[in-house]
């Protein structure tokens, strides 16, 4: 079983930057990929960016829409895996949410991961 509670989101404006947390409890954290998704209103839930189960073997994945703007990576150590988002746009506004996979490498897939946090509400003005 794994438990994922986020943090670090919040109001701000185009251009600006945040980093988003996830911090996982259970002993079978490292074996498994995580990943973010999003959903905004009216729209249905998204992928954003996966790591696999080991950060040090460096494979991520991310939708196009954030590629060279958007960072995933994990802290196995402190049990978090994190977003980073840099330049961000109105059309990035959308509640976030972090997910962990025992299939243990990336996926895009919303029905491959068994695992999902709360979501945490980023909204970028204008």
């Amino acid at each position: 079983q794994v438990q994922l509670v986020e943090s670090g989101g919040g109001l701000v404006q185009a251009g600006d930057s945040l980093r988003l947390s996830c911090l996982a409890s259970g002993r079978s954290f490292r074996s498994y990929a995580m990943g973010w998704f999003r959903q905004a209103p009216g729209k249905e839930r998204e992928f954003v960016a996966t790591v696999s189960w080991s950060w040090s073997a460096g494979t991520t994945y991310y939708t196009d829409s954030v590629k060279g703007r958007f960072t995933i990576s994990r802290d196995n150590a402190k049990n978090t895996v994190y977003l980073q988002m840099n330049s961000l746009k109105p059309e990035d506004t959308a509640v976030y949410y972090c997910a962990a996979s025992s299939r243990g490498v990336i996926t895009t897939t919303l029905e491959e991961y068994d695992y999902w946090g709360q979501g945490t509400q980023v909204t970028v003005s204008s």
